[in-house]
């Protein structure tokens, strides 16, 4: 079935009827006139009262919201657009759920039985975008602009000029482009003050290709992740947005930009009033980094991470699930010069609180590198302040080194079958019992148990005796290694087998 997350564009021929549209994603800024007028004095006498309209606010900001127009010189024929030709398409019956997935999926239409090598032509795509300087410097989605062979804005009053795509960021689908023209552009600007769920905003954009289409409504809900990339933070808004409003702006009362419109989730392709928009807080972030370096230069710790559970938080002694636990150190990184250790729990990070992993991630990836911030974690029961400075994320980040993986001992308690490693360094599991603990937790033949209740174990008798130490709680803490790194699991402390 497709998919009720959307938010690429669709391509279509140039020589065929309709238009290429994408979906939206918000972002609030200020309109700041191009003559000499002080930002604080027009904003202050311009804020909106939602009772008496918002024509004021559209009269604003409108100028510097722009039609985001992309030409491919080259593209696949996907089998028919959402609106019923389905050239292209495997010999399925009309009722076939497989439809759905080919339609979505195209790439696997090749080799399918009945299936047809896709066509190639020129073919383009429209989105939204706003401009925030008066030389021209514009923002809009990363999936509006990837790609293209061409980039053409369009302005309110119909004035068409040539665009240059000036960096991308897919993590964030955010890019920036400059306006190929000496003209002195009106331009919004980023909100420095966080939305509250509840604040009213409005959408302008050009949802299927109608430009300057006006919606409002409310701030929904803040940090949704919508499993679109590892820096997920976005916006919920109620204002309807649809394919076209993708790099559109969400504007606050005082007409700045809030958010930037990137995705809907909607079960039929249109709007059923839940959008998503990349924070102003984010996005403003990110095109600097664009624009200064063509690229975005993001902080980086380098730590394995994951999440405190109830079960490890109770194993270790913390007060709350809250924050991130390092799994391991990346060797060279910043962590590993700073003092942090695998089991170390991070708690704050310059000063602002980590609720999971996930936020730890977002969090010092937007800390500028080279910056030294002060890191609160727990370690060993005690809570301390680590200075680090952090470094430049690598664009291939290197894992921490490891080593990878006798006589055999079974742990009935808790389900495991274990013998020492092949290199002596850590326990290997080489059996989980069904429906055993262990399995309950995700460990498999070929995990390597390397600590347990913080000591290093190296053969199966030195889990029995950590199991059995006086200081052992109901359930104990053990630090394994397994294909796709180490992380902590917590195991019920009565597996002394």
């Amino acid at each position: 079935m497709t998919s009720p997350l959307i938010r690429k564009p669709r391509i279509l021929s140039l020589v065929a009827a309709g238009m290429l549209m994408a979906t939206a994603m918000t972002t609030s800024a200020m309109l700041l006139p191009t003559t000499a007028v002080h930002a604080e004095t027009a904003a202050a006498a311009s804020t909106i009262d939602p009772s008496r309209g918002f024509a004021d606010l559209v009269d604003r900001v409108m100028p510097a919201v722009i039609s985001v127009e992309v030409k491919y010189a080259n593209v696949a024929d996907a089998g028919g657009d959402d609106d019923g030709d389905q050239s292209g398409m495997p010999d399925l019956p009309d009722n076939s759920p497989f439809r759905d997935f080919f339609k979505q999926f195209p790439q696997f239409r090749n080799g399918m039985p009945g299936g047809q090598q896709p066509q190639r032509h020129p073919g383009m795509a429209l989105g939204s975008g706003f401009i925030i300087s008066a030389d021209g410097y514009a923002v809009t989605n990363n999936h509006v602009v990837q790609n293209a062979d061409e980039v053409s804005v369009k302005m309110k009053d119909g004035t068409e000029y040539k665009a240059k795509v000036i960096g991308t960021d897919p993590k964030t689908d955010l890019a920036l482009i400059k306006i190929q023209s000496d003209t002195k552009f009106d331009f919004v600007k980023f909100s420095e003050t966080e939305p509250r769920v509840g604040d009213w905003v409005m959408a302008v954009g050009n949802p299927f290709g109608l430009s300057n289409s006006v919606s409002q409504g409310i701030i929904s809900a803040r940090g949704r992740d919508i499993g679109s990339g590892p820096y997920d933070d976005f916006l919920q808004i109620d204002a309807p947005i649809n394919k076209g409003n993708s790099g559109g702006p969400s504007f606050n009362l005082n007409g700045e930009v809030v958010g930037i419109n990137t995705a809907i989730f909607s079960p039929s392709g249109g709007s059923v009033g839940i959008g998503f928009a990349i924070p102003a807080s984010t996005a403003e972030t990110v095109i600097d980094s664009l624009k200064d370096h063509g690229s975005v230069l993001r902080g980086w710790l380098g730590v394995q991470i994951q999440p405190v559970t109830a079960d490890i938080a109770e194993s270790m002694g913390l007060k709350s699930d809250k924050g991130a636990i390092v799994a391991d150190v990346t060797e060279g990184s910043p962590a590993l010069s700073a003092g942090l250790k695998a089991g170390d729990t991070i708690l704050t990070v310059d000063g602002k609180e980590i609720a999971d992993a996930r936020d730890l991630a977002r969090k010092v990836a937007m800390i500028k590198p080279g910056d030294k911030v002060p890191v609160t974690i727990v370690r060993d029961g005690k809570t301390m302040d680590i200075d680090v400075t952090i470094g430049t994320m690598p664009k291939d980040p290197k894992m921490a080194s490891t080593s990878e993986p006798a006589p055999t001992k079974t742990l009935a308690g808790l389900g495991l079958e274990v013998a020492p490693a092949e290199d002596g360094a850590g326990v290997k599991i080489l059996s989980v019992a069904p429906g055993s603990a262990a399995e309950d937790k995700g460990l498999k033949a070929g995990d390597v148990i390397l600590e347990v209740a913080g000591a290093e174990v190296h053969q199966p008798g030195d889990i029995r005796n950590a199991l059995k130490a006086p200081a052992a709680k109901k359930r104990v803490l053990m630090l394994v290694r397994t294909a796709d790194g180490q992380r902590f699991v917590a195991l019920p402390a009565n597996g002394n087998g």
